[in-house]
This record gives C-alpha cells, structure tokens and sequence, in this order.
C-alpha cells in the first residue's frame, strides 16, 4: 500500500494528503508545511466513517440508472478532496484550493485499476 500513496503523490506536487483504505486497512501520508491540514485523528476517522458513508450513498444512486460512480470531490473550506472508490475500499486525496481534482481523475484511477483494465 505504501507503493501505491507513493505512487498518487508522483502524480502531482499539489497532492496534500493522501489515504487508502482498502480491505480493512488504512494507510495515509501526508506532505510536511502544509497549512489549513486537518488533524491526523480527524482524518483517521473521515476514512474509516465518514467517506465509506458517502461512496455507500453515491454508489448505490449511481447504480439504479447512472452507470456506477466513478468519483466524489468535496470542496472543503482549506482544502479540495477526491474520493474514489476502488477494490475493497477507496483512496482518497486533497488538493489545495485552486488546483482541479477532476484533472488527475484518470491518472489516479489508473492506478488501482486491475491489470490489463484501463480505468473509465
């Protein structure tokens, strides 16, 4: 797992934070100076309740009649964070405000996209 947050981080110097939960287990990384982050504890929390809550409620609407989900972004106020359901979990991943999430939907997908599989 740690390969893959390494893998996520590479994909953009604006990547605040980034989270994996799959499987029962969660992993996170944050950079280092970052101002308006949220507490470790907080986000502890928010990846083990709070965003499997919401991809729950986004996935089973996005399966009646929209073609699955693919993604959330939240604009928060110090920050913009992705969540992606994946595998047995989902990663999740922060930007600062001003940057564009929906630019680097692709690159992250594709990395936990099963082998041979190119992400949607």
């Amino acid at each position: 797992m740690v390969e893959k947050i390494d893998a996520v981080l590479a994909v953009s110097p604006h990547i605040r934070y980034v989270a994996i939960y799959q499987d029962g287990v969660l992993q996170s990384r944050q950079r280092s100076g970052l101002t308006g982050a949220s507490a470790a504890e907080s986000d502890k929390y928010e990846e083990l309740f709070v965003n499997p809550t919401i991809l729950k409620c986004a996935s089973q609407r996005g399966e009646l009649d929209c073609g699955g989900l693919r993604f959330i972004v939240i604009g928060y106020g110090n920050f913009n964070q992705l969540i992606m359901p994946v595998r047995a979990g989902h990663v999740s991943v922060c930007f600062p405000l001003g940057s564009n999430p929906l630019e680097f939907t692709d690159r992250i997908a594709a990395l936990f996209a099963p082998s041979g599989q190119a992400a949607h």
